[in-house]
């Protein structure tokens, strides 16, 4: 056992490309694990931290371990027409886009720290975003087996507003989840996100009828209910 760490260092890293935010994920989520073999080899009993990162990517695509690459329906050159880049990850799940006016977060997290429950943590990360857009006069739901948050379940009219996939290792959590608030939905054109045909997607800005949401503001409401779900302290890191 190690002493119980819920406080959670949050970081909001503005722009920054896709590869050199997963390479820093990658940095943190080995830092955690390397602190629990620790701990288990020597009896350390060290505290294990906890991170969440904010991020805006340049326009980018993203295939999880079990993703169709078909799902993509761009070749190299038409990506670099449109500006942008694909990378074939680590996450669970199939091919999601991310791009300028969309909120990712990444809780690189210890479960350990909080509980033991993957299914556990996937509900309380839709949970969030849920509690968030009702601020915003909106219903969202979970889909039955498809992760994410979605408006109008079960409806001709059903549209997903927030992708999400994760990957865990020894309870330690990355990746993360994928809000649409300002995106250029047109961008998800170019795949069949999630793997999932006839699906629509939507935006917080589509949805409020407006031409900008303000999105320091989202942040602060998912941070509220993050805090409040997960139990925890968050300290702003600069």
């Amino acid at each position: 056992m190690h002493a119980l760490n819920k406080t959670i260092q949050v970081q909001d890293l503005g722009t920054k490309d896709y590869k050199e935010t997963w390479d820093f994920q990658e940095e943190l989520f080995k830092e955690i694990l390397d602190t629990k073999i620790r701990n288990r080899r020597e009896d350390a009993n060290l505290e294990t931290s906890n991170h969440f990162l904010f991020v805006e990517h340049p326009h980018v695509y993203t295939l999880g371990k079990s993703g169709d690459i078909s799902n993509l329906l761009l070749d190299e050159a038409q990506l670099t027409a449109k500006g942008a880049t694909f990378y074939k990850i680590n996450r669970g799940g199939d091919i999601t886009y991310h791009g300028p006016g969309q909120i990712v977060g990444y809780p690189i997290l210890d479960l350990e720290n909080f509980f033991t429950d993957i299914h556990k943590y996937l509900r309380l990360l839709e949970e969030m975003i849920i509690l968030t857009l009702a601020e915003y006069g909106l219903k969202a739901d979970r889909s039955e087996g498809e992760t994410g948050v979605w408006l109008d379940v079960g409806t001709p009219f059903a549209r997903k507003i927030c992708a999400m996939g994760v990957r865990a290792s020894r309870w330690v959590t990355m990746h993360g989840y994928a809000l649409n608030v300002n995106a250029d939905l047109g961008y998800f054109d170019n795949i069949i996100p999630c793997g999932i045909r006839g699906k629509a997607v939507t935006s917080l800005q589509v949805e409020l009828g407006k031409t900008h949401v303000d999105e320091n503001e989202v942040k602060e409401k998912l941070l509220r209910h993050f805090k409040t779900l997960f139990e925890a302290e968050l300290k702003m890191q600069s």
